[in-house]
């Protein structure tokens, strides 16, 4: 594979991108800072396919990145494929309000053909190539320049290590058949919705117990300004203030500016400076929240009760027990509060539609509704469909 010097001009990315836009697939990784800004910061862009690989410096002066964003978001033709690249995806969203189409993350894949649930790059590596990945570079401050022949050294290695590891698992995957089980997974991570930086909504990610409308409605607005003076700002959001503060403040709404010095989180310069006015503003203003924005519990249904977390408890051992005999990731399936609804009844459910309800969700409904059982036979834990003829899965399975 032959690779190119550091990109630092239009005129050598345009010649790249044209190449690369005759490819089947490219393989994307990102370098970037986000530790001391609200939007992050874009360090270093590394591409491959099958034939060469190169890396990009964002930060070059004069360089125009729209060859390489056009190649991305609009040639349909490539596969663009990234390992764990929701925040490669992040990246290219901010900068195009759209996102990489068609894409595929080896991390997601390798879920449908291991019981590896979040595999990282270096084991990734380490599994397919036998190679062991160098991590010395990957902390390094990526925004300094000029950089180094270690980090680019490194940093290329992302992309030209995948370009040999896809195919094998593009290949595995096509064997096992379970491509379509992908389908779904491939165009979340492909939606722009979920990359939508709506500051409307920012209040649902804040834990806040409870479901007064009131303080739901303080906590919706507060959310919302913080989004606005951290972007405003260009800073984390943490450093106007954490979370459990803002949750606190919507809970217990101060009553006078003097009154936020008191608050846990804030300092004493809050009692009289302009973002405590602003704040002040924001809580004086604030409506209870409307009742249909009001979020689905997590598991919405009857209580689980102690029978139903039994119940519970023997799904998810059905589950451990399917995943290692299919050998797929269990999360792929399902997760362990879909288990719980099914538990107490609830029947709209993922697992229950489409490869999952025929790969699994058929046996868990069959085990809620009392149509299957486990027992031990021989030493080997067996299901036992009621009616049916015992199908034995090996006691280790369960282990």
């Amino acid at each position: 594979m032959h690779i190119h010097p550091l990109i630092t001009t239009t005129a050598a990315l345009t010649d790249l991108c044209a190449r690369l836009a005759k490819s089947e697939f490219v393989c994307v990784d990102t370098e970037f800072m986000r530790e001391n800004t609200y939007w992050p910061e874009l360090c270093l862009v590394q591409i491959a396919d099958e034939n060469e690989a190169a890396a990009i410096d964002p930060l070059a002066p004069g360089i125009d990145l729209a060859p390489l964003l056009d190649l991305l978001v609009n040639n349909r033709d490539v596969l663009k494929v990234f390992h764990a690249g929701g925040q490669d995806v992040e990246i290219v969203y901010n900068l195009t309000q759209d996102t990489p189409h068609p894409i595929f993350d080896t991390q997601v894949a390798m879920m449908a053909i291991s019981q590896s649930e979040q595999i990282g790059y270096a084991n990734l590596v380490e599994s397919w190539l036998g190679i062991t990945v160098d991590k010395g570079a990957r902390f390094t401050d990526w925004s300094r320049r000029p950089l180094t022949d270690r980090q680019i050294e490194y940093a290329i290695g992302d992309v030209t290590h995948l370009a040999n590891i896809f195919p094998r698992i593009l290949k595995k995957l096509i064997k096992s058949g379970r491509g379509a089980w992908l389908d779904a997974e491939m165009d979340k991570l492909a939606d722009p919705a979920h990359y939508a930086n709506d500051s409307g909504h920012a209040w649902k990610r804040i834990r806040s117990p409870g479901r007064n409308l009131a303080v739901l409605g303080r906590l919706k607005a507060l959310a919302a300004w913080r989004e606005s003076e951290a972007q405003h700002k260009n800073i984390p959001r943490g450093r106007i203030m954490r979370d459990e503060t803002l949750a606190d403040l919507a809970s217990h709404p101060p009553k006078a500016q003097a009154d936020l010095a008191k608050v846990r989180g804030l300092s004493n310069a809050w009692r009289d400076n302009d973002i405590g006015k602003r704040l002040m503003k924001v809580i004086e203003k604030a409506e209870p929240l409307p009742k249909d924005e009001l979020p689905e519990r997590s598991a919405p249904g009857a209580p689980l009760g102690k029978e139903g977390a039994l119940v519970a408890d023997l799904l998810k051992l059905l589950l451990k027990i399917r995943a290692r005999e299919i050998d797929v990731a269990a999360r792929l399936l399902t997760r362990s509060d879909e288990m719980e609804s099914l538990a107490a009844g609830v029947r709209d459910l993922p697992v229950l539609q489409g490869w999952r309800h025929d790969v699994f969700g058929k046996d868990a409904l069959a085990l809620v509704e009392g149509k299957m059982a486990f027992a031990v036979k021989s030493g080997r834990l067996t299901m036992t469909r009621v009616g049916d003829a015992v199908a034995e899965m090996p006691a280790e399975a369960a282990e």
